[in-house]
């Protein structure tokens, strides 16, 4: 139950007499019952009017008595005219859609709230409730809950501060204060009407946290009109924005009415606000699915294929990388607008990856598929697997986002396993290699190698090879299987990159050496 006091008779009177919506009258009047607001916009209209002609000495309260659903109250004898903006079912004309071109009023019967510019009255109706379940629905989406989100014209909060200086006024001569914070927010009002309307048409309920999101965008013809003056008082606060069309944003907007004072707001804007020329309009209806996140471990076979695609000044240089050869089978299963690679350390283009393969990360960005069971999922896997002999994916799985960070954590504390091919450029003997099987925790001072300085900064790195294990094959080549820090260079201690190195594979052996394979294991 919510009620309507005595002392709300003349906010009522006021703002109703200045052209507000019944729906801004109640938020002016602080009313917080949700159900009331979802009321046939007929029924307010003609509950507020007998309200103002109830005889205050026969009783001085007039309460709005509803359930939900239907909306229900206590009817009065005393019966009114519908209002002259209303059709013969209760709803307002219809009102132009984001497609609409002709937003003008001249021709139409509808009187648009002065406060709201319409926001509460058609856009609450259930033929713009079926407008954005159809655009939801045609967008094939896959979700089980949905949080709706709103953007407003800026200049209702220009407005809706001249209303509420006028209440203000009227009520200080009654002697009764008046905050604004007590207002109900138009965005929370409208949410109260649209949520169960959406939750019924579309079948599943409004959940802030879900992470399918329903947004629309307002717009109104007349922003930067009704919104100059407050660029002239308050400059600083509207900055142009590569990204904005407009400097008049709703952030900029609500920081200006914060600085101006109240006189210098009353000389530029009318109080009470006057009767606006046009509707809002629905710019855009969209959709959004949070992030879905599929992680797994790779294994690279091939010693031409690189982690990401290979692209110098605009060329590419490879034809496929392994993100891409994993990546478009969860775009095209998953049906998402992008993706983010991620993964735990990085192999060469020349380099194999091997053993349990490198732990991998995909964030797919808006998906429109977001339920998977586990033999899909490895159905998937299969299906990557069978389309490359290049690559090859184990383990993947949805995972959560908290996931991929402890993927990251501690990568450099990791240690790693390699096996590599050397040369050296004189001849070796078993017994001049074997040494290095005992060398335990050798501690390199590695530069910043040149061929990653142009992406790398120069920096002097301190790295640890745990282990070594030496694999004789000839005069020229062995092959050293090693246990090192993650982030150790091992190219580099191989042959040492021109001293940058130190110690290396070359120096240890006193001769030159170079690496002819490698592979991560």
């Amino acid at each position: 139950m919510s009620s309507l006091t005595e002392k709300d008779r003349p906010i009522v009177q006021l703002l109703l007499n200045t052209g507000t919506c019944p729906r801004c009258i109640l938020r002016f009047c602080c009313v917080g019952s949700q159900t009331l607001y979802r009321c046939p916009y007929k029924d307010l209209m003609k509950d507020l009017k007998e309200f103002l002609k109830n005889n205050q000495e026969k009783e001085d309260t007039v309460c709005f008595n509803v359930v939900d659903p239907p909306c229900k109250r206590i009817r009065l004898e005393h019966t009114e005219e519908e209002p002259d903006d209303l059709n013969h079912d209760g709803a307002l004309q219809q009102i132009p859609s984001a497609d609409s071109e002709n937003t003008a009023t001249e021709s139409s019967a509808v009187k648009v709230c002065n406060v709201c510019l319409g926001i509460l009255q058609e856009f609450c109706e259930v033929d713009f409730v079926k407008q954005v379940c159809q655009k939801v629905n045609s967008a094939d989406y896959q979700f089980t809950s949905f949080v709706f989100s709103v953007s407003l014209p800026p200049q209702l909060s220009v407005r809706e501060r001249a209303a509420w200086l006028l209440v203000k006024q009227e009520m200080g001569k009654l002697g009764l204060p008046f905050a604004k914070d007590d207002i109900v927010q138009l965005k929370e009002a409208y949410k109260w009407i649209i949520h169960p309307q959406l939750s019924e048409e579309l079948g599943v309920p409004a959940d802030g946290k879900s992470l399918f999101e329903v947004s629309v965008v307002f717009a109104h013809p007349e922003t930067d009109e009704e919104c100059h003056f407050l660029a002239k008082a308050c400059p600083d606060c509207f900055k142009p924005a590569k990204n904005k069309q407009s400097v008049f944003t709703r952030m900029a907007v609500i920081k200006a009415l914060e600085k101006i004072k109240e006189e210098d707001f009353l000389k530029h804007f009318p109080c009470p606000p006057s009767s606006p020329k046009n509707l809002c309009v629905a710019l855009e209806i969209q959709c959004n699915n949070g992030a879905v996140f599929v992680a797994g471990r790779y294994n690279k076979y091939s010693r031409n294929l690189p982690q990401t695609p290979w692209i110098i000044d605009g060329e590419r240089k490879l034809e496929s990388s392994v993100e891409e050869l994993i990546s478009e089978h969860l775009m095209a299963e998953f049906k998402a607008d992008s993706f983010n690679f991620s993964s735990s350390g990085r192999e060469d283009v020349d380099v194999r990856t091997l053993g349990n393969g490198r732990p991998f990360a995909i964030e797919l960005v808006n998906p429109r598929r977001i339920h998977f069971t586990a033999e899909e999922m490895k159905g998937l896997q299969q299906t990557i697997n069978n389309s490359s002999d290049k690559i090859q994916v184990r383990d993947l799985q949805l995972v959560t986002r908290s996931a991929i960070g402890r993927m990251k954590e501690g990568e450099e504390e990791k240690t790693k396993t390699y096996s590599a091919l050397i040369w050296t450029d004189k001849a070796i003997h078993k017994e001049d290699i074997a040494f290095l099987d005992d060398i335990k925790e050798l501690k390199l001072d590695q530069k910043t190698p040149l061929r990653v300085l142009h992406r790398r900064p120069l920096a002097v790195r301190c790295r640890i090879i745990h282990t070594m294990k030496s694999e004789y094959i000839d005069e020229h080549h062995f092959r050293l299987h090693l246990k090192t820090q993650a982030g150790t260079y091992i190219k580099e201690f191989v042959h040492g990159d021109f001293g940058r190195t130190k110690p290396n594979i070359g120096s240890l052996l006193n001769r030159t050496a170079d690496i002819l394979e490698l592979d991560v294991e």
